[in-house]
């Protein structure tokens, strides 16, 4: 377990609009290792832990694109049943809230990471130390 950094991107709701900026990060070899798209009604929220962040951050900004940088803590280990509910009991059990999570497995695969978003980052650290 990591504390990385999660970009927060705010696009307007279009067709294209993702390509797009996949594209420009490609492009740059910026490899995207964990994604959420959350739709509202005339924009989506996405979330991001990419290779390069500080440069992905420069990148986005040229293309007009609003970016939030956030510490997130991401979880690299194995893709199995159970694996959240103990994750989230531990925490709970230390008054620790998850504000958000997303997973990133491809299918089939044993691995994948978990990138969990709490309210008491530095207790979830040594909560959740060797998991």
């Amino acid at each position: 377990m990591k504390t990385v950094v999660q970009l927060s991107l705010f696009l307007e709701n279009k067709p294209g609009r993702l390509a797009a900026l996949a594209r420009a990060l490609a492009d740059h070899d910026i490899n995207i290792h964990a994604l959420s798209v959350s739709d509202a009604v005339d924009h989506a929220v996405v979330r991001m832990v990419v290779s390069a962040p500080h440069q992905a951050i420069h990148l986005l900004g040229d293309h007009g694109v609003m970016v939030i940088e956030r510490d997130v803590l991401m979880i690299e280990g194995q893709s199995k049943p159970g694996e959240l509910a103990e994750i989230a009991r531990k925490l709970a059990r230390h008054k620790i809230n998850i504000e958000y999570a997303y997973t990133a497995t491809p299918p089939g695969a044993s691995q994948g990471v978990m990138i969990l978003r709490v309210d008491k980052m530095a207790r979830a650290k040594t909560v959740l130390r060797g998991h």
